[in-house]
């Protein structure tokens, strides 16, 4: 390829369809790139083998991939997954393109389901940081994480926006095969159908086997009672920088959130400097959040 003078040989055009794919910023992005990637390379996505990702790699013969199909093939190796049998012949139908619901997915695909997410939503925009478990990372990085975000958890980083999240999930869960819909917007169950906004909307034809709400507290599924198990509500601060890649910015340290009761010495410091102190008769837990967007 780099010894072409233009980018019209179709091998070229591919590899460069996958990067954009992979580099994509936003959803709108990450999904028109993987739509003209699979165009491409003529496969539709409605007969095409599942996971998608195994004929997209015969197709693309292109070594910066490699890498990451290493990594897919691995987690979907696993036993429990009986070579994407558990779930044959289902649909499955989430609700909501938040982080629980594209992870769901993803495990969905790795079963054998047919994927349908649908998100009334355009756009991931939560700036929000997540502290991320050990075991969450492990997980994240056999899924390809790092592929599609280079900063991942690097170094003694353990956090991640909830939109970055987001991105890295939306492209595994496309990859694997997974229907994901923006602006679609559930409404209510038929049966084993649901209406949706917009009515028109091809998703409003089609009977599913499961479905599953993963859109937050509003859970619009009727009939389940809901349980939170939480702690004291925290009074915070979130403070979000536009990051404008400064030499000065570069050195700032990056903190996924500080409570008092995990780091009370940050805390006594902050307060020596800046002669602030507790509330009397508060009892929540004061944490501190900042971030470089």
């Amino acid at each position: 390829c780099l010894n072409t003078l233009d980018g019209s040989y179709p091998e070229c055009q591919a590899q460069e369809l996958f990067d954009e794919f992979v580099s994509a910023s936003t959803c709108r992005a990450a999904l028109r790139c993987f739509s003209q990637l699979c165009e491409h390379l003529q496969l539709d996505h409605s007969t095409t083998e599942k996971p998608l990702y195994q004929p997209i790699k015969r197709r693309l013969n292109y070594w910066k991939a490699n890498a990451l199909w290493a990594k897919l093939d691995r987690r979907a190796a696993q036993q429990e997954y009986q070579r994407g049998r558990v779930c044959r012949n289902m649909t499955c139908v989430i609700i909501g393109a938040g982080p629980c619901g594209l992870r769901t997915a993803v495990e969905l695909c790795f079963m054998g389901a047919r994927v349908v997410v649908l998100e009334k939503r355009e756009s991931f925009s939560r700036n929000n940081v997540l502290h991320l478990w050990p075991f969450t990372i492990y997980d994240l990085r056999g899924l390809g994480a790092k592929k599609f975000y280079g900063k991942f958890c690097a170094g003694s980083i353990d956090h991640i926006s909830i939109r970055q999240l987001q991105l890295v999930l939306l492209k595994v869960a496309l990859l694997l095969g997974a229907e994901v819909h923006v602006n679609v917007e559930f409404k209510q169950l038929e049966g084993w159908r649901m209406e949706v906004s917009p009515k028109s909307h091809p998703v409003s034809q089609m009977e599913f086997d499961v479905i599953i709400g993963a859109d937050g507290r509003r859970n619009t599924l009727p009939g389940f009672r809901r349980k939170e198990f939480r702690g004291k509500l925290a009074i915070a601060i979130t403070a979000n920088f536009k990051n404008r890649n400064t030499s000065a910015e570069a050195k700032v340290e990056e903190i996924s959130g500080v409570a008092f009761i995990f780091n009370q010495r940050f805390f006594q410091e902050l307060r020596q400097e800046t002669g602030s102190s507790e509330p009397a008769g508060l009892t929540e837990t004061p944490g501190l959040e900042l971030s470089l967007t």
